[in-house]
Parts: structure tokens; sequence; C-alpha cells
């Protein structure tokens, strides 16, 4: 697989030569192509936008409006947003997104008017999700004001700007400390958006406030309970990927709003295949659950394995499973294999773990296993 840091290449910066030579008298692509190739192969990806903004800016007019005149001008005509475009002859997007909103957020704090005007041009070719931050920063309500005025735009990555620019804590992009602190200032622009006609939109809309949740989870379940209310099924899908995260930790409040009351239930078994599990291979189990209720009802069933820490201490980790509902007096059998093999987010300690149950948000039942970390084909190598 291509490393991922190519996305900005020698051939990005050819683009960006051949455009600029169009719009800069005087401009000398080979000195400005020779100032940024030959350094790229040593870069990452964000050290890679970096230098090429810089030495864009720097053959750029330094009056502002002439500067994002230029940039305006060797933007893509096709204005239809995917990321992964190829930037060509005919204009930047895609990912030569990156470096020019670099400059935007750079140089363009002084004239809120103007650098929003671009923004809003060049997250059509891509996205300046990036970039509107530093603004939101500098003078959160003035920047609130604009996106305000955006949440009805037909462009639909101009409406999913307002709700992902200003994500309290937006991966890959800079956190905006006071929005953690107090996100109810962007409260009404998910308001405006959480019916919007397209799913990009309301997608951005749920992990907007499922960032929120991790901060103020109750702000978060009492907008799930308004939301709800007469909701449509896209809605409520919103809603409920807004709160996964609150649903996964058990969060009361949350779980009513989906009406997920606690379990009337009676667990037989939580039952191991083996009490050894060999790393490299996974954890097979069964459970078996009795309902003690005179009523149907609706559980979210997942489970949690407590995974051994390097000092020796338990970590639990939540993992979703599946949904059913469970009619009075019935019973449900249902058995997993959970892979516990090489993965770059975690690391794995030999010695006892353990598997519980959480449904409906409530811990039940308990079962240890050994971690063995002793691959199988070592094993059957020393066996031999």
């Amino acid at each position: 697989m291509e490393p991922f840091k190519n996305k900005i290449s020698a051939d990005l910066v050819r683009c960006f030569s051949a455009l600029l030579e169009r719009e800069l008298t005087g401009f000398d692509a080979r000195a400005y192509e020779a100032s940024i190739v030959n350094r790229l192969d040593a870069l990452e990806l964000k050290q890679r936008a970096r230098l090429i903004a810089d030495e864009t800016n720097r053959v750029l007019p330094p009056e502002l409006g002439e500067k994002f005149w230029i940039i305006k001008k060797i933007l893509h005509p096709n204005d239809n947003g995917s990321i992964d475009r190829t930037s060509d002859h005919r204009g930047i997007c895609g990912w030569g997104m990156m470096p020019l909103g670099m400059i935007v957020s750079d140089h363009g704090l002084a004239d809120y008017d103007l650098s929003f005007a671009l923004m809003k041009e060049m997250t059509k070719r891509a996205t300046a999700e990036f970039d509107v931050r530093p603004f939101l920063d500098a003078d959160q309500q003035r920047a609130i004001d604009i996106l305000s005025l955006w949440v009805a735009d037909p462009s639909v990555h101009v409406r999913r700007l307002v709700a992902e620019g200003t994500r309290p804590r937006l991966p890959w992009g800079m956190r905006l400390p006071k929005l953690v602190a107090d996100p109810t200032p962007t409260l009404p622009l998910l308001d405006a958006l959480k019916d919007d006609p397209e799913e990009y939109v309301r997608r951005s809309v749920a992990n907007h406030l499922n960032d929120i949740a991790k901060d103020h989870p109750d702000l978060v379940a009492d907008i799930a309970h308004m939301w709800l209310k007469g909701a449509n099924r896209n809605r409520e899908k919103l809603v409920r990927h807004a709160c996964r995260s609150l649903i996964k930790a058990g969060h009361p409040e949350a779980l009513a709003a989906f009406r997920l009351l606690p379990p009337e239930l009676r667990l037989e078994g939580l039952s191991l295949t083996s009490d050894e599990v060999t790393y490299g291979d996974g954890l097979n189990f069964e459970i078996e659950l009795c309902s003690t209720s005179g009523r149907a009802q609706d559980l979210v069933i997942d489970y949690v394995i407590h995974f051994r820490k390097a000092n020796g201490s338990l970590a639990p980790k939540v993992f979703k499973w599946t949904k059913a509902t469970l009619g009075a007096g019935e019973t449900l059998r249902l058995s997993r294999k959970h892979p516990i093999r090489p993965i770059t987010t975690r690391a794995y300690y030999p010695g006892e773990q353990a598997i519980c149950l959480r449904i409906n948000g409530q811990d039940m039942g308990w079962a240890e296993f050994d971690l063995n970390m002793e691959l199988p084909e070592a094993r059957s190598q020393a066996a031999a």
C-alpha cells in the first residue's frame, strides 16, 4: 500500500508550479519546484503540506487581498468536494487544499470576511475544516456569526463545514478549548442542520455531538431526548450515532432516550470454550439470557474485555455486539469469537484477563481466562 504521505507529491508541486506560472508575472517555476521537490521524501504528510504552503506563500503577493485572489484563481473549476480528487492543469483540489488552507489560516486572521469567503470556496473542492479552527480560536463569536449564515447554503460541503469545522475535538485538527469547556455556542448550528437532506451533513452533526459527549455527557443525553420527540428515521439514526459512546459507557439518561430500560434478566451462563486463549487466535464464549419481565424488552448487548496492562492491573474495553428484543419469559442464546491478534492500537500482556457483558448499560457476569502470548507457530516449533 502506498504511503499516505504521497498524497502530497512531486506531481502536486509541479501542478502548483504550472498554475502559479500562469497567474504570476516573473514567477520562476524551476526555482519554486527545486525548493520543494528534493525535500519531500524526508517529510511526512503535514510537513510536506507545510513546506508547500511556506514556499507558495513566499512567491504570492504580500497584500492579503491579492494573495487570496491568486489562490482563488488557481482553484479547480469543478467544486464537487471529494478529498481524493487529483489536481490538474485546470486547478487545485483534493489534497492540494491542505497547503492552501495553511496559507489562509496563517495569514488571514486580520480579515475574517475575506478569509471565510475563500474558505467557503476551498471547502467545495475538498475541505476547509482544519483551516477554520484558528479563526474560531481567535474570535469564536465572530466566526460563528459567519458560519450561522451558511447552514442553508446550497452546497452540501459548505453546510458540512459548519458542523465539522466547529467540532471541539476534531481528529487531526487543533483542539478548541473554549468549545471543549462550553459547547453551547455551536448548538444552534447543529440544531439547524439536524434534519439536513444530506446524510453527509447529518453524520457530521452526529460526530460533533459525540465530541461534546466526551466532556458533557448529560448535555448530549438531554439533546437526545429533545431531538427524538417526533423524530423520523434519519434523525433517529443521527441521534443514535451521536450517542454511541454514551450507550457503550452505559449512560442511564442516554439509554433512556432510546427506551433502553434497566434489563430484567437472569444470566444463566457466560461460558468460555477454553480458559486459555492463545495470542493470534481468539476468545470463544457463549451466553444464555432468560427474561424475568412480564413484557417484551429491547436490549443492547455489548461485552467488556478486561485486558491486562503492563503493571498487572485490568483495563476494560467495551465492544459492540448486537441488539435484540426479548419477549416475556423468553430465553436468548448467543455465541461469539473475539479475535486476539496483533493490532497497532493495543499492546497485549500475558496472564489472567476477564470478560463480562454490558446489557442496556449494566454489567453482568464474569469469566476469567489466561492469555498465552506465545504465537501458535512458535509453540509448534518448540514441540517439534
